[in-house]
């Protein structure tokens, strides 16, 4: 009895034992689901501030660059012709073709005076919408046309205001790809905040309003926030479809409005190559994006009348490459440290083959050059040869195409978006090795999601792709931007010129307008022998002894043919020095022939005697800027 009562007892115990757990989780269930709705309310709560905060800047930087452009130009005071001219360059080009569209009596009239123009081009009639992507200004002048607004809003405004409209777009893109990355909307704010504060390294929008660049990339920053979504492990069947449908359309708009799409999109193939090789994202996500890329970029080649130049772009060569090479190694993942590394060598050096192979091929046969230049140009931009070539030449003695000033770095230090860029750039790269080398060192052949997302826990697939993507373009900004001279460099020039300079620059100058003064006078005429008959020697000398690091020399005093001849400025420069006068016409008897070139036109030449003392540093169809060597 004792021990059976022993074994009741024992019995009795673990029933009530089992009773207290069972009651504990019934309590437990019954609390769960208030700190599920916890959860989700404070989710909820967390994307309706976030995304209103995102709408908000965005309208707000948007508001601000348009009051920026009215600032700077007055823009709603000046007449349309004078509105028509602020779009500099190639924007009155374009914007042309929008007011084209919108002068046309019918739409269709508008479309056959864009496919068979005669007047872009002399001599010539050319299809426009083949030529220059300019669908954009179709789009914008049916809407005008088709919307109630003819009598609120001219139509020189329902175009800027668009664009100013899609730059809101841009930096909530942004605000998104940064709030996707860090899982809050804060970091988000961040990003839009250093964009606007850093705007004159971030946009020209504000200026060159029709610049290709402004309408496509909004698109452009659309696709990397939903490229950084779809990168996501474990979307819903659903969110996924959106998803590529989002990057779809984004990636084709971006192609369809800036010529330059097949770069900016082979820096993105690159990326996802990288990635792919060192299994850092799944390879079907790869292989979706690849094919998205192509697709995009042949409907717009089909938009363009079968632009051949689309077709023969590295874009579309390289990701056949990438995809025929996946298939013919199949075995690429596979083997240890060393084996998968000099796979992964191999297979980088098949696709880089395969992709000069495919790429001249096509070229041979649609017989296209029209992107030669731009070869040329990189060839000899990276230091693989000079070239005699024109057009590659106007390229590399353009300002824009130099190196980014060292400068940037102290602006983008200034608001601490450089100093944070480093810290988390730093980390990740330690992070993203880390994971490579992992990677290539796991020698199981074929792994699975569970697998995979313990190998990228460290670093997610959609961090990676960020990552590389900036470095990537990183490196692009470093080798392609407008430079600018330090804050003590002295100038140089004509007294009118050097007044301007130092109200836009702040720089220091070596003589100004103010000529009622002696020394001054005497300072001047010294300077003014830049557009004498001197040795460079001589001008070296003289403008160093006024501590000139730099010189501008002006084409309208050089050339002058405003003046007669003996009132022309290097006609006084000439007289004083003694110099007889160029061109026909009679001298003083006691002028003689100068011993030197006129030094304004012999520089330009790049002769070794001026090279020796001046190095041309900017020049445009007026100015032509030299900084004088300190060592001679």
């Amino acid at each position: 009895m004792i021990s059976i009562r022993q074994r009741k007892g024992v019995k009795t115990t673990e029933v009530s034992e089992d009773y207290a757990a069972q009651e504990a989780n019934v309590k437990l269930e019954n609390k769960l689901p208030s700190g599920c709705t916890t959860r989700k309310l404070w989710k909820l709560l967390s994307f309706t501030v976030g995304g209103t905060v995102a709408l908000c800047i965005g309208l707000l930087t948007s508001v601000y660059l348009a009051t920026l452009h009215e600032n700077d130009l007055w823009f709603s005071n000046i007449k349309e012709v004078e509105r028509e001219i602020s779009f500099r360059t190639e924007c009155g080009l374009y914007y042309s073709y929008y007011k084209q569209m919108l002068q046309a009596p019918t739409l269709m009239q508008g479309f056959h005076g864009l496919i068979y123009d005669n007047k872009t081009e002399s001599m010539r009639t050319i299809n426009l919408l083949q030529r220059m992507n300019i669908y954009q200004e179709v789009f914008l002048s049916i809407l005008y046309r088709v919307l109630p607004i003819q009598k609120y809003l001219e139509p020189v405004y329902f175009y800027i205001y668009t664009l100013f409209g899609l730059q809101a777009i841009y930096v909530t893109a942004l605000y998104i790809t940064s709030w996707l990355l860090s899982g809050t909307w804060l970091s988000g704010l961040l990003a839009a905040f250093w964009y606007v504060t850093n705007r004159i390294d971030t946009t020209r929008v504000e200026f060159t309003i029709p610049l290709r660049e402004n309408w496509a990339l909004p698109f452009f920053a659309i696709q990397i926030a939903a490229i950084t979504y779809f990168l996501r492990p474990n979307l819903q069947p659903l969110s996924e479809r959106l998803t590529l449908l989002a990057i779809f359309i984004s990636t084709f708009l971006f192609s369809l409005t800036w010529q330059f799409n097949q770069f900016m999109m082979l820096m993105q193939a690159l990326v996802l190559f990288t990635l792919d090789s060192l299994d850092m994202l799944p390879a079907v996500k790869a292989t979706w994006l690849y094919g998205i890329q192509m697709t995009g970029l042949l409907l717009v080649c089909i938009l363009q009348f079968f632009n051949s130049m689309i077709l023969g772009s590295l874009l579309i060569s390289f990701n056949l490459s990438v995809l025929i090479a996946r298939k013919l190694q199949k075995n690429l993942k596979t083997g240890s440290f060393l084996n998968r590394l000099g796979k992964l060598l191999l297979h980088l050096f098949a696709v880089l083959c395969l992709t000069l192979f495919l790429n001249n091929i096509i070229k041979k046969i649609l017989n296209l050059k029209s992107d030669e230049h731009i070869f040329k140009f990189l060839k000899a931009k990276f230091g693989f040869g000079a070239t005699r070539d024109f057009d590659a030449n106007l390229y590399l003695c353009e300002e824009a195409f130099g190196l980014l000033p060292f400068n940037t770095f102290g602006r983008l230090s200034d608001t601490l978006l450089f100093y944070a860029y480093i810290f988390v750039l730093s980390i990740t790269v330690m992070a993203a090795l880390a994971v490579a080398f992992h990677n290539l060192s796991d020698s199981t052949s074929q792994r699975s999601t569970g697998q995979m997302g313990k190998c990228t826990i460290i670093l997610k697939p959609e961090t990676a792709y960020n990552l590389i993507h900036t470095i990537l373009f990183g490196f692009l900004a470093l080798s392609t931007m407008s430079s600018n001279t330090p804050r003590k460099a002295v100038f140089a020039g004509s007294m009118q010129l050097l007044a301007g300079v130092k109200l836009c620059t702040g720089r220091t100058l070596t003589n100004h307008p103010h000529y009622e003064d002696n020394s001054l006078r005497e300072r001047t005429k010294a300077v003014y022998q830049i557009y004498a008959k001197r040795s460079p020697e001589d001008v070296h000398a003289l403008l160093r002894s006024f501590g000139a690091d730099y010189v501008i020399l002006e084409d309208s005093i050089c050339y002058e043919r405003r003046h007669q001849r003996g009132c022309r400025l290097r006609d006084l420069l000439d007289i004083a020095n003694g110099h007889m006068m160029d061109g026909p016409g009679e001298n003083d008897p006691d002028l003689k022939l100068a011993g030197h070139p006129r030094f304004c036109e012999e520089i330009k030449k790049n002769l070794p005697p001026y090279t020796a003392y001046f190095t041309r540093v900017f020049q445009n169809k007026t100015f032509h800027v030299y900084k004088l060597s300190r060592n001679k």
